[in-house]
């Protein structure tokens, strides 16, 4: 059994014994590998967000959260392919961690048949990106963070000319637009509302200070007239 078969096989075996736990040596024994392979492999689908616990000592062992997995899922390798294609579009946003953890457990969730399929038809598809990324990662992590807990966040941005500066906001909402995607927060710094392009945010740190609440409407009252303010929905 291969690796991406025998991690699809953990997740199947844990789902149907849940809530009973299963030890490490009794799984290694089941798919005729190490403890420490076992070990290993949960760890990987623990970093891919599936809800995997872990009980040390005597009579511990894993078990997952059967309320919080999908059940097998019928996607074709295609409609499989087309989200991750969607989801990769993600990249750089402030929900690109989300998407890739989102597009781990719906693999996971396949046919191994199905997963392998999609995972040679994925191999097909290719993206150009430029050379040079200097971001850093952890920024978008941080904004969504920040706008999920309402917390005021500590941002040092360029701006377009060039000058840096270091400022607290309230982050309110997100907006994504063909040119990328920006922060709306109200700055403590200006004394009102601003509009921050994610990728020119070079540090972000989170304050223990809860934000105010401000009304999402009134960040978003001097839109073009050639341009709406659409929500994100869930169909």
């Amino acid at each position: 059994m291969n690796r991406t078969d025998r991690l699809y096989a953990l997740v199947e075996e844990l789902r149907a014994r849940a809530p009973r736990r299963v030890s490490a040596r009794e799984l290694a024994a089941r798919y005729e590998v190490s403890v420490r392979t076992i070990e290993r492999d949960i760890g990987a689908l623990q970093q891919a967000g599936v809800p995997i616990f872990a009980d040390v000592g005597r009579g511990g062992g894993y078990t997952l959260d059967k309320s919080r997995t999908l059940p097998p899922l019928n996607f074709t390798p295609a409609e499989a392919v087309a989200l991750a294609i969607t989801l990769s579009r993600a990249s750089g946003s402030p929900y690109s961690r989300a998407a890739r953890t989102a597009l781990h457990k719906i693999v996971a969730a396949m046919s191994a048949a199905d997963s392998a399929s999609a995972r040679e038809l994925a191999q097909r598809v290719r993206f150009l990106t430029p050379a040079e990324k200097d971001d850093p990662a952890s920024v978008p992590a941080v904004l969504e963070e920040a706008i999920r807990t309402r917390r005021v966040v500590r941002l040092t941005y360029v701006d377009r000319t060039g000058a840096e500066t270091e400022r607290d906001v309230e982050p309110v909402t997100f907006t994504a637009s063909g040119d990328g995607w920006y922060l709306t927060a109200w700055c403590r710094m200006r004394g009102g509302r601003r509009v921050f392009r994610t990728d020119r945010v070079r540090r972000a740190a989170l304050l223990e200070e809860t934000a105010p609440e401000r009304p999402v409407e009134a960040m978003h009252d001097d839109i073009p007239s050639d341009y709406t303010v659409r929500p994100l929905e869930f169909i």
